[in-house]
């Protein structure tokens, strides 16, 4: 420990003449009285040195603070080495047999406890740390998945900047999760000790699924098999699809000869089978065992479907047979989410009207409401129930019912006048996340017919495009919207869409722009707007077995804040209609509810719960996959651990040669690592120097008192 300056220290000198000028100006000689043998005034020889000395240094000292130096102390610290054994618990380890298993544990019981008594700091991780760190034979090899890269990167992470020298990896090698260990780059050897057999078994496996997510109801889809079978050459096998035990297709396949000569086999089927119900449906494909296979559970796999009833249905209704209307048709078609219904209101009768017992989730109305009032008592029901509409307007359009139908615009036009307008993009809408570079092809696009006259906007109406005629660009709106009101609406003020279309294709061989510029107005003012009280939902749709399933639980007053505190009741249905019921109170600090040891399967959710008297209720649907991957490849890569091991400066070491890693480990030097760590403080703050100025002065007051001084 030694001081440094950070001002010349000859600048201490000037602090002891400060001390030493503030003293004497105290303490200097005063003339001694004696009456009546009484000495009166100033301090006797020895206690004006002593108080004079005090004074110096107090002064002298405080002063030498204001210098501000520094203290530069260093520290050594010693670190013992570290050895870490990472220990692959996976099914795929204990395959072979525990007794084998325990063998080599043993040995690496002996390992950890020679290491320890060298003076080494010894660790054990697993995955999911789950093991005992007291009899690592009592480690449980029950991990569904491996991620060997996963855990040795976790161990870097750990020791980062610590005295680690080597890892011990034991495990096959086989990894299911993650990137390969050898494609990272680790700063200690990774000695591996390669388990399992390397030799392929003679085994049938269901390698993987191909199936598509969502299917909607009534249509066909495909469920495809991948199967790899190894010592069945010129066996035949059956595949089976079921659901709910029922059997819906059966297929047969051969396992020939490889033009390789590998023993090695690959096949591929597909069944195709009909989404008869809706929600979540739970698929079983498996083939059927073999006589002499080394295990059945990779037989077997499970697929999960979404089958839905989503498709948004789309109401068209039109005066006449229009231009317009099979370009909105076009444009529609193009989104399988789509079913659309088109009428023409001047067609026949079974053509003119639609079902009368059919829900609809949008409406477009094409020339609607007209001069002639054809359609007024059929678009009056949907109104009635806020359907969103999409108000196309035309030289057949009766303005004053549009002006009384409509929240986006009002339009005061004389009858059978018309202008010819283009459109171009308003920059300062935000509610679609639109392109303006690519819209400005609109101003190259033959012009529509709108009305003559004159445009106001409603309250909370936003423009889309405004009116364009010729090189002037207007005020008036020619595609708006308004989504604020309690029926969404958005009015097209003009016919021509048809032209635009044509011309665009001319221009670019393609039809993109105007097709997403309609179709993005269409979802925005036709989306449903979520208007429950009461909002439980799982953080994924999909969870793994063993896997914690997570809820989360939103709850609104009236007014839509958010309340907490309120006791829910959550019930859950698997496939067999066994129901658990759970309760919990959502609080501010944590809104969220967890449940472990849910078997695989389809489950079906209901939460409820009573606000201000009221039931609210929310529903829905998860699935827990059994996902078996360790069940999928048995065979041992300790070509990949070799690698590892060569690539970090370690050995690869078989199951029975433990006894060796044991030596190389026990024998090899181990030194300790020192850190030096260099510190530099300000002496103004250490604290315990302000009770040892502060003590001085202290005594130095006291005893000018008690000699009577002042």
């Amino acid at each position: 420990m030694n001081f440094i300056f950070q001002s010349s220290p000859w600048w201490i000198l000037v602090c002891f003449l400060i001390g030493a000028l503030y003293a004497f100006a105290m303490y200097q000689p005063l003339p001694r009285l004696a009456t009546n043998g009484v000495t009166v005034g100033g301090f006797d020889k020895r206690t004006t040195y002593g108080l004079a000395a005090l004074r110096f240094v107090v002064v002298s000292f405080i002063c030498f603070l204001l210098l501000n130096p520094l203290i530069r102390s260093l520290r050594t610290l010693t670190e013992k080495p570290n050895v870490v054994l990472a220990i692959d618990n996976s099914e795929s380890i204990a395959a072979a047999g525990r007794p084998a298993l325990n063998q080599s544990l043993t040995a690496l019981q002996t390992l950890r406890q020679q290491l320890v008594d060298k003076g080494l700091n010894v660790s054990i991780r697993t995955f999911g740390d789950t093991a005992s760190r007291d009899d690592l034979t009592q480690i449980p090899f029950t991990q569904r998945t491996s991620d060997l890269s996963g855990l040795l990167s976790g161990i870097r992470s750990d020791y980062e900047g610590r005295n680690l020298t080597d890892v011990v990896l034991v495990s096959d090698g086989i990894f299911n999760q993650g990137l390969s260990p050898t494609f990272g780059q680790y700063p200690f050897a990774v000695q591996t000790v390669g388990l399992g057999d390397t030799i392929p078994k003679r085994d049938i496996q269901l390698k993987g699924i191909i199936a598509n997510r969502i299917a909607y109801l009534g249509n066909q889809f495909p469920v495809q098999a991948e199967i790899v079978s190894n010592g069945f050459q010129g066996r035949n096998a059956t595949v089976v699809l079921r659901q709910n035990g029922k059997e819906l297709g059966r297929q047969s396949i051969s396992f020939g000869k490889n033009d390789t000569g590998s023993p090695l086999r690959f096949n591929q089927l597909t069944f195709q089978t009909t989404a008869t119900q809706k929600g979540v449906q739970h698929y079983v494909v498996e083939v059927l065992p073999q006589a002499g296979e080394f295990s059945t559970r990779n037989n077997r796999q499970d697929v999960y479907l979404d089958v839905i009833d989503g498709k948004e249905k789309i109401l068209l209704l039109a005066l006449a047979p229009h231009p317009d209307v099979k370009a909105i048709r076009n444009i529609l078609e193009r989104n399988q989410n789509y079913e659309l219904d088109v009428r023409i209101l001047t067609g026949t009768a079974a053509d003119a009207t639609p079902p009368t017992d059919k829900v609809y989730d949008l409406l477009i109305l094409h020339q609607i409401p007209d001069n002639g009032g054809v359609g007024n008592p059929l678009i009056q029901k949907y109104f009635s129930r806020n359907t969103p509409v999409l108000f196309v307007l035309g030289n057949q359009s009766a303005l004053g019912p549009f002006n009384t139908s409509n929240s986006v615009m009002q339009v005061a036009a004389q009858s059978n006048q018309s202008d010819k307008v283009t459109g171009f993009f308003n920059p300062e809408f935000r509610q679609l996340n639109l392109d303006p570079d690519r819209l400005g092809i609109l101003s190259k696009l033959p012009p529509m017919l709108v009305p003559y006259g004159e445009f106001k906007l409603q309250p909370g109406a936003e423009v889309v495009l405004w009116q364009q005629v010729g090189s002037v660009r207007t005020a008036k709106p020619l595609l708006a919207l308004n989504v604020t009101s309690p029926r969404k609406t958005a009015v097209l003020a003009g016919e021509g869409l048809w032209s635009w279309r044509l011309e665009e294709y001319a221009l670019t061989d393609k039809q993109d722009v105007v097709d997403e510029l309609i179709q993005k107005v269409i979802q925005l003012i036709s989306v449903k707007e979520d208007r429950r009280k009461l909002r439980v939902y799982p953080i994924r749709n999909e969870f793994v077995a063993g896997e914690k399933v997570i809820f989360e639980t939103e709850l609104y007053n009236d007014i839509y804040e958010r309340v907490f505190d309120k006791p829910v009741r959550l019930e859950i249905s698997d496939e067999k209609g066994i129901t658990r019921s759970y309760n919990y109170t959502p609080t501010s600090a944590n809104s969220r509810f967890e449940i472990s040891r849910l078997p695989e399967g389809a489950y079906r959710f209901r939460a409820t719960v009573s606000v201000n008297n009221r039931a609210e209720q929310s529903s829905g649907q998860f699935v827990v996959r059994d996902l078996q991957l360790e069940a999928l490849n048995t065979t041992a890569d300790h070509g990949m651990l070799r690698q590892l091991a060569q690539q970090t400066g370690g050995q690869f070491y078989n199951a029975n040669r433990i006894n060796d890693l044991v030596q190389n480990l026990t024998t090899r030097p181990h030194p300790a690592r020192l850190t030096s760590t260099e510190e530099m403080n300000e002496l103004i703050n250490w604290r315990w120097l302000f009770f040892v100025v502060l003590t001085l002065a202290a005594i130095e007051w006291g005893l000018r008192k008690f000699y009577g001084g002042y």
